[in-house]
């Protein structure tokens, strides 16, 4: 089946060709005909990622009467960046519609600024469930033109506690309009929201029932509570080419994580709700555009985050219901590509993990935790398949040439290959050689102390300033992991850091202050050159 065959509107039909749509995903096929009858209810269970935005976007952005500016549609859904997710996707089905007038109504955002978007008339509205209710309630939305409402992600919305403004919405949505839910899982409060509000409505479902996706692989390591930073680092190690999520339990332990993933010289980030909106909003990008390579997060924040190509889900807290591992998981091996859903769990945990196993009805593997001579072999392997198909401009090398041959002429073949590959393989060898393997423990052992960052002395340090500061959105963690990979080194030691508005200075132990200003020399920060010198 095409597009073509859902007798889509032609101006939809070129919209998603430039999207570059061409079949219809399974939710599509059996959700758009539903939709355009107008009258029947439906409960679509699909998993994150399966094209469920289109299914319902397309039909609802062609039944609208654009020559009434009347609300006429309303999507509730649990996060501020899935509100903005869904808000953007309307927007580029309706591309070539543009009488079509659709608003996002979310928390954290200048109210006034959607009330005036509101009454300039809008077809659409987009929402949280907390920030609509207070609009309605201000009578700022009128509701009695809704014909058609979508409630997507309803399991999530619930287990954010959302239940009471649900119910306060759906009872000011006027009769006789059109309900579609949409969620990855079939919980028990999703079931009675459907019995409550629904009418007898037409079941559609692509693929079991909480059941995970087929294409991702599920492995879980068991180790001690203090292990599992170490462990996390070891994994990243071992997956060089990752793109991925690592998954925290709450906004704390997602920032320490990140930090010191930071600060160990991991690209890594951290996303979560104490962030503002505009700290969240250039994270993302840069976790869309792939200039980061690993995102830490907690699964209220990455709601909305709609990534394609994702290699890993990490879970460093398993989650504390059962079905959020689902919506985890779910966000790799989409699209027919594979993906591996690692679990880092405690002795403890194991009997979580079996009863996850059991909701996602996939075999989880237990593995042991890589070793360093394992990590090592990976990263060679890596450097060497990246140098074998790096593009090669010869006609710009060539201005170079003279001085390249020069400068190599004394050293042998081997000599020249093993100094290239020594030049990123080194820092690998030196902290694998020098750490002890981690165990895997026995299910029944004792849990140890939690993770927790050692305090380094601060004696005998230089100070340096560096031209990077608070305007450049850069943070201790930041400059700390990129002295890290400038230096090829993790041991130098570091002590006070002071952000200012243009600079920063830091302490460096002082054996290492001279390295450390030089390592600096041909370093560009977003196209800026960047230079460190004494304090003046």
């Amino acid at each position: 089946m095409t597009f073509t065959d859902l007798h889509l509107d032609h101006n939809i039909e070129k919209a998603i060709e430039d999207l570059g749509f061409q079949e219809p995903t399974p939710v599509q096929v059996q959700l758009i005909p539903h939709m355009f009858s107008r009258t029947e209810d439906v409960v679509a269970l699909a998993q994150t990622g399966t094209g469920k935005t289109a299914a319902f976007g397309i039909p609802l952005v062609q039944s609208l009467d654009t020559e009434s500016r009347t609300v006429q549609a309303l999507i509730l859904c649990p996060t501020r960046e899935l509100c903005l997710q869904i808000t953007d996707d309307l927007k580029s089905f309706a591309r070539y519609m543009p009488k079509v007038g659709i608003t996002a109504v979310y928390g954290g955002a200048n109210i006034d600024r959607q009330k005036q978007d509101i009454r300039k008339g809008t077809h659409i509205i987009v929402a949280t469930p907390g920030r609509l209710l207070d609009l309605i309630n201000r009578r700022y939305i009128d509701m009695s033109n809704i014909r058609l409402l979508v409630l997507d992600e309803a399991d999530i919305m619930l287990n954010m506690g959302f239940k009471d403004e649900l119910d306060a919405i759906l009872q000011n949505v006027p009769e006789g309009r059109q309900t579609v839910l949409l969620s990855a899982t079939m919980p028990k409060g999703v079931a009675g929201i459907a019995r409550e509000y629904m009418n007898d409505p037409v079941d559609i479902t692509v693929g079991p029932k909480n059941a995970g996706i087929s294409t991702v692989e599920h492995k879980y390591y068991v180790v001690r509570p203090h292990d599992k930073y170490l462990t996390l680092k070891r994994l990243l190690d071992y997956y060089p080419g990752i793109y991925g999520i690592v998954f925290c339990r709450t906004r704390r332990s997602t920032q320490k994580i990140a930090d010191a993933l930071m600060k160990d010289g991991y690209n890594a980030d951290a996303l979560h709700g104490d962030l503002s909106q505009t700290q969240r909003e250039y994270v993302m990008r840069k976790f869309r555009e792939r200039t980061l390579q690993v995102l830490v997060a907690t699964d209220i924040a990455a709601r909305g985050l709609d990534v394609d190509d994702l290699t890993h889900i990490v879970h460093y807290d398993l989650p504390d219901d059962l079905e959020v591992y689902t919506h985890r998981s779910g966000r790799t091996g989409r699209a027919g590509k594979t993906g591996i859903s690692l679990a880092i769990a405690t002795p403890k945990e194991t009997r979580r993990i079996h009863s996850i196993e059991r909701v996602v009805q996939r075999p989880f593997f237990e593995e042991k935790v890589p070793r360093g001579r394992s990590i090592c072999e990976q990263q060679l392997f890596s450097l060497i398949e990246k140098v074998q198909n790096a593009d090669v401009d010869t006609q710009l090398l060539s201005q170079y040439s003279t001085f390249i041959e020069e400068k190599l002429k004394h050293l042998t073949r081997e000599e020249i290959i093993d100094r290239f590959v020594s030049l990123e393989f080194n820092r690998f060898l030196q902290y694998y050689g020098n750490n002890q393997e981690i165990k895997s423990v026995d299910k029944t052992a004792a849990p140890g102390p939690s993770f927790a960052g050692k305090r380094k002395s601060r004696n005998n340090f230089t100070s340096l300033k560096i031209n990077l500061g608070k305007k450049d959105q850069i943070r201790p963690p930041q400059l700390i992991g990129i002295i890290n990979k400038l230096t090829n080194s993790r041991n130098i030691k570091m002590g006070k850091i002071e952000i200012g508005t243009i600079s920063t200075t830091i302490q460096i132990e002082s054996p290492h202050a001279l390295q450390v200003r030089n390592s600096f020399r041909g370093f560009t920060y977003h196209g800026r050159k960047v230079q460190a010198s004494s304090p003046e």
